[in-house]
């Protein structure tokens, strides 16, 4: 199956290759970018696919060759095919800048997490971000506040349209930034009303806190109530007799 290659809305800089890997937690698989031209700039190149990865060159070619790779995070739906387009692979720091594009440091999904913004207002947003549906951000101790903290870095920035890593264009960043916040706030809000009434079985404030999730993300769902849970805990508002 090809890979489907399209422009950004009214971005004809912006070129999306979407990777043959979707799952659950990869939507309709890894959105690649190609940025600029002659050459350009190949953001997240996603699996180590030979398909992906020749449709990716063909991209390039079209724009005057591909010149670096920049990567969101090291997470391999998004980095392991990088080494193979045969050019200098960077995922930088807070503040660099690498031809035209500016990297904000975003921790929470990832520890190493940045997007990238541009002059004109648009933000690659790796995973910090999707097109659709809600990030897996895992319990390290820690990440749960540094993403929310990422969301509202993000909500500050004068951003026009937000390229996910994965799902389609988000055309009203405003809107989807302000429903990630809000929904994280949600699961908080359902798991301290059930603490509060002296639930203290995991089982059972996940059943009742993510009751709306499918039951192939469950386990996934799981997992990010451990963050929840470990967040909680670091700010005194959890009970130390929650049990598995």
């Amino acid at each position: 199956m090809r890979d489907e290659v399209t422009s950004a809305p009214g971005r004809a800089e912006i070129v999306r290759v979407v990777a043959p890997n979707p799952g659950p937690m990869t939507l309709a698989g890894t959105n690649t970018y190609l940025y600029g031209a002659d050459p350009c700039v190949v953001i997240d190149p996603g699996p180590d696919d030979a398909g992906h990865l020749d449709a990716v060159r063909a991209a390039g070619a079209e724009r005057g060759g591909i010149g670096l790779v920049l990567l969101t995070h090291g997470h391999g739906d998004h980095a392991d095919g990088a080494e193979r387009l045969g050019v200098e692979v960077v995922l930088p720091g807070d503040g660099e800048e690498h031809r035209g594009l500016r990297a904000l440091a975003t921790p929470g999904h990832a520890a190493d997490h940045v997007c990238f913004l541009t002059a004109d207002r648009v933000c690659f947003s790796g995973d910090l971000v999707l097109g659709e549906g809600s990030t897996f951000v895992p319990p390290d101790g820690g990440s749960l506040s540094a993403y929310m903290d990422s969301l509202r870095l993000l909500q500050a920035e004068p951003i026009e349209l937000i390229c996910p890593g994965h799902g389609p264009w988000v055309t009203d960043p405003a809107a989807k930034l302000a429903e990630y916040v809000e929904h994280r706030e949600m699961r908080e809000r359902r798991l301290l009303a059930a603490l509060d009434r002296g639930e203290r079985s995991k089982a059972a404030l996940l059943a009742e806190a993510w009751s709306d999730v499918p039951a192939e993300l469950r386990p996934a769902a799981a997992i990010v109530m451990e963050a929840h849970l470990q967040k909680l805990e670091a700010e005194g508002r959890a009970p130390s007799d929650i049990h598995g």
